[in-house]
């Protein structure tokens, strides 16, 4: 074997992960065409949107608004807001937007996690699912007959596809509509179309009363909605995606803001994966079960960004090694066909984010982007906290 083979052999193989990680998000995209919407039958089932809120007095009004304006019999769902150790008049003006307001103050119980229980422990038997939606969000008027149908067919926890509120804001915020697009609308399609459990996103969760007794929420970690989602695939049950139904959320435009935020995702994901991804993955081979390996897999499958930078370096190197010994086929083409199938992967993320041509045009921006979401794993992580951190909305213009 010829030194030239060898490092190609070796080159190819420290590039394993990424190879697994490409196939992957390759095949999400192929599985991405849109799908079949279940009948939904005339509304009969009760529902209850909550709305847990700190110190949300700029948006809560709009966003209770959107929820009651909803295409569903206004006697079978109701708002709640739980104004959640609030130091603003959340509550009055939520209350006064036509929601039920549940306050609770709490010095050592603090968080998202803490105020969902609150509230679902409080939910009464004849509502038949409760639909989590952040304060800051609007909703499509189809979600709860989106819900209904799936609950007809037997599901207990559904997810809606969670978008972008303000796209147009800037270039980063329709970065962001595009990434949405690809990691909550390709993957949760194919995932969906699988009979895999799509994952919980936050906001837009759909659960039963039912499935709330029969697995108490009790996650309260800043990624309290991935804990839950894995604690359902261990006890057997999937989160099924509502393609049709959409809550769109309000992003950060500025880079401060928007460094804290991700940030205190990527930690809370990171001791998520420490916790949870290699039990998941023993269990999904030993059961075996598809969802629980999924599951797995999904919290193992690093960030786009480190994705598309390590799969170019790694054709600049298989490139650099071909001139350099004149051999390096092997991992070029693999290395090649990784970087095709992240571009395929970004590009059908594009193209179910809206964003249109000024999205597409925005892409050449994806590098600094990229850049900046790397540096962050250089930067001092934020505290690792369940409280309400909330990040800083920009202020609306008059």
């Amino acid at each position: 074997m010829t030194l030239g083979t060898g490092l190609d052999i070796l080159l190819f193989l420290l590039g394993s992960p990424l190879h697994f990680a490409v196939a992957y998000l390759l095949f999400a995209t192929l599985l991405s065409a849109p799908l079949r919407r279940p009948a939904a039958a005339e509304p009969s089932r009760r529902f209850r949107f909550v709305v847990p809120a700190h110190n949300e007095s700029a948006g809560i009004t709009e966003t209770v608004q959107s929820l009651r304006a909803v295409d569903y019999p206004s006697e079978l769902f109701e708002v709640v807001v739980i104004a959640d150790n609030c130091t603003d008049d959340t509550a009055e003006k939520a209350a006064a937007a036509g929601a039920t307001v549940m306050v609770r103050h709490d010095k050592e119980k603090r968080g998202k996690g803490y105020a969902l229980d609150h509230v679902f422990s409080a939910t009464p038997p004849e509502v038949d699912a409760v639909v989590v939606i952040d304060a800051d969000t609007l909703i499509s008027p189809n979600i709860l007959r989106a819900f209904a149908a799936r609950r007809d067919l037997g599901a207990r926890a559904v997810q809606a596809d969670y978008a972008v509120r303000n796209p147009d804001a800037g270039w980063r915020t329709r970065l962001i509509a595009i990434a949405f697009g690809a990691f909550h609308i390709v993957r949760s399609r194919a995932r969906e179309r699988l009979s895999l459990s799509c994952g919980l996103r936050g906001n837009g969760m759909c659960f039963s009363t039912e499935l709330l007794r029969e697995i108490p929420h009790n996650a309260y970690s800043v990624v309290e909605d991935v804990e839950y989602g894995v604690r359902l695939g261990e006890a057997g049950y999937r989160v099924h995606y509502a393609d049709e139904a959409h809550v769109y959320g309000e992003m950060v435009t500025t880079s401060a803001a928007a460094n804290t935020q991700r940030r205190r995702w990527e930690e809370g994901r990171k001791a998520l994966i420490q916790q949870h991804a290699w039990r998941l993955l023993g269990a999904g081979i030993g059961r075996p079960s598809r969802v629980l390996f999924d599951l797995a897999l999904d919290l193992y499958i690093p960030p786009l960004s480190r994705i598309a930078v390590g799969v170019f370096l790694g054709t600049l190197a298989a490139t650099a090694l071909l001139f350099w010994q004149g051999t390096g086929r092997l991992s070029l083409a693999a290395y090649g066909l990784g970087l095709s199938a992240v571009v395929a992967y970004v590009l059908r993320g594009w193209s179910v984010s809206g964003t249109g041509l000024r999205g597409l045009i925005d892409l050449a921006l994806a590098p600094v982007y990229v850049l900046w979401k790397l540096t962050l794993k250089f930067k001092k992580p934020p505290r690792a906290t369940a409280e309400w951190v909330r990040t800083e909305r920009e202020k609306p213009s008059s």
